[in-house]
This record gives C-alpha cells, sequence and structure tokens, in this order.
C-alpha cells in the first residue's frame, strides 16, 4: 500500500527520531524540519501541505535507481542532485521504503563523521 503525504513524512519523523544522536529544528526557513545527527543533514521535511516531500541522502547509482524506478521520486530538492533524492506519495512508496531511505540517508551521514562525533551503534 502507498503512504499518503502526511503518513509519509510521519514515518520518516518517527524513524529519524528513534535514531541514535538525532536532533532536529528549523535552520532554514520555518517549512523545512531538518534532521541531523552530529551537525550533518541526513532528513528534510518539507511542511507545506500542497507538497508533502521528504528529502534523503542516497549513494548516486541507487538514487538514479530510485528516481527511474518510482514516478514520485526525483532529484533532491534542495540539495546536490546527485547525492539526494526526494520522496512524495504515489505509487510504490510504503512505510518501508520510507523508513529504509531514512535509515540509509542517516547511515551515509554518520559514515562521514569522525569516529569520535559517531553516535553509539544502531542495532
Amino acid at each position: 500500500m502507498s503512504a499518503a503525504g502526511d503518513r509519509l513524512q510521519d514515518t520518516a519523523r518517527h524513524t529519524a527520531l528513534a535514531l541514535p544522536g538525532v536532533s532536529h529544528g528549523y535552520p532554514f526557513t520555518p517549512g523545512l524540519d531538518v534532521y541531523k545527527v552530529a551537525g550533518k543533514v541526513f532528513l528534510i521535511v518539507t511542511d507545506d501541505p500542497d507538497e508533502q516531500i521528504i528529502t534523503v541522502k542516497c549513494e548516486p547509482e541507487h538514487a538514479r535507481a530510485h528516481v527511474h524506478g518510482y514516478a514520485s521520486i526525483t532529484p533532491g530538492r534542495y540539495l546536490d542532485k546527485r547525492h539526494w533524492i526526494s520522496l512524495g506519495p504515489g505509487p510504490g512508496i510504503t512505510k518501508q521504503l520510507v523508513t529504509d531511505a531514512v535509515e540509509d540517508s542517516y547511515d551515509l551521514a554518520v559514515a562521514r563523521l569522525p569516529q569520535r562525533d559517531r553516535p553509539r551503534p544502531r542495532t
């Protein structure tokens, strides 16, 4: 079953907040809920009710595959189009896909942190 926009965003938020060392706020604009680990952005949730998307980090080869495989996944809206993707509600966008995208994005951000700044490993 596809995730509606509000469920997609709620799933992303809940997934992100369950991960170790995550903070969030509105550093860019009131309409962008930004999630970080040790100061590194890994998730942006757009609060605009007319455009219910999330934006996550993604390996370039996976990003291309997702963009080609899902009509409602596009290159990242606000960031580097090779390393970020935006997910909106649509066919094939499931709770599991959203959860996996957020967790993968978090893992990519953590992998770029110095060892001393990394949160405890997630289980």
